[in-house]
C-alpha cells in the first residue's frame, strides 16, 4: 500500500514545480534589478522588542488547506495598514498561490503602504525564492525545519543574511529545534499547528520555550485565538506572536486585531 502523503508533502512537491516555472519566466539577474532589491531591510528585532508595539506578526491569509477560504473579500493594502495602526510589530504575507491563495502582488502591495518588517510566508526550498523575496520587498524569510535538512537551513540562512534579510526558523518539536539551530538565524518560531494533521496545541510553545537559546527572538505561531493565551506566552518569555486566521476570519481583520490587543 502506498503511504498517503500529508499536505506538507503535497505542498513541497508542487512548490518544486512552481520554482522551475518561475525561473523560466524571470531569472535572478532580472530580479536583482527590481525596485526593492537594493533597499535596506527593517530589523525584525528592533520592532519585535519595541515596547510601543504588540509583538504581533499579523498575517494576511486568504485561505488554508485545513480551513479552505478564510477571507477572500478584503484588500491586502487596507488590511495590512490597519494591522500596523493596531500595533503590529511585523506583517506576514502569504505568497503561496495553490494552497493559500497568495501571490507576489500581495507582498508588493503591502510593502508600498507599510514601514514595518514584512515576512514572505512561503515554503522556501531554494536561493532563488530568497532573491524573489528581497526583490518583492520582504524583510524576513521563513525556513521550515520539517522540509529542510540542517545543512540546507544553514546555507539558506547564510544566503539570506548576505542579502540583508532576517531569518525566521519554524520548528514543530524538540528534535527539529535541536538539529536546525545555527548562528545565521534571527528568530525561532514554534508552530503550534501540526502541518501533517493541522491539529493545534499551544503546549508546543511552552514545552519548547526553554530549549531556544536567548540569542534568538522567540516566536509562538498558530492557534493564538485568545488574548489571555498571548498574555501567558508573553509572561513565559515569548517575544513575538504570529497571528493570522483569528483576524482574517472576521469581515474587518484590522478591527479584529484592535479589539484583540486591548485585552493582552
Amino acid at each position: 500500500m502506498i503511504k498517503q502523503e500529508n499536505i506538507l508533502d503535497q505542498i513541497v512537491a508542487h512548490k518544486k514545480l512552481e520554482i522551475i516555472a518561475a525561473k523560466s519566466i524571470i531569472n535572478t539577474s532580472e530580479l536583482e534589478k527590481s525596485e526593492y532589491f537594493g533597499r535596506e531591510c527593517y530589523l525584525l528585532r528592533d520592532f519585535i522588542l519595541d515596547n510601543q508595539l504588540t509583538g504581533i506578526i499579523a498575517e494576511f491569509k486568504r485561505k488554508s488547506p485545513s480551513k479552505g477560504i478564510i477571507n477572500d473579500a478584503v484588500d491586502v493594502a487596507e488590511v495590512t495598514k490597519s494591522y500596523v495602526s493596531a500595533g503590529a510589530s511585523a506583517l506576514s504575507v502569504l505568497t503561496d498561490s495553490k494552497f493559500f491563495g497568495g501571490k507576489r502582488e500581495d507582498l508588493q502591495q503591502a510593502r508600498k503602504v507599510n514601514n514595518i518588517p514584512i515576512l514572505r510566508k512561503d515554503f522556501i526550498l531554494e536561493e532563488y525564492q530568497i532573491v524573489e523575496a528581497k526583490a518583492w520587498g520582504a524583510d524576513i524569510i521563513l525556513l521550515i525545519a520539517s522540509i529542510l535538512n540542517p545543512s540546507r537551513i544553514q546555507q539558506l540562512a547564510k544566503f539570506s543574511k548576505s542579502l540583508g534579510l532576517n531569518v525566521l526558523l519554524e520548528v514543530h518539536n524538540l528534535e527539529e529545534l535541536k538539529r536546525s539551530l545555527c548562528d545565521e538565524l534571527d528568530a525561532v518560531g514554534i508552530n503550534n499547528r501540526n502541518l501533517g494533521t493541522f491539529g493545534v496545541t499551544v503546549d508546543h510553545s511552552y514545552n519548547l520555550l526553554s530549549e531556544i537559546p536567548d540569542q534568538f527572538l522567540k516566536i509562538s505561531e498558530s492557534g493564538l485565538s485568545n488574548p489571555e493565551t498571548v498574555s501567558g506566552l508573553k509572561k513565559a518569555g515569548f517575544n513575538g506572536f504570529l497571528i493570522g486566521e483569528n483576524f482574517m476570519k472576521e469581515a474587518n481583520p484590522g478591527q479584529a486585531m484592535k479589539d484583540f490587543v486591548k485585552h493582552i
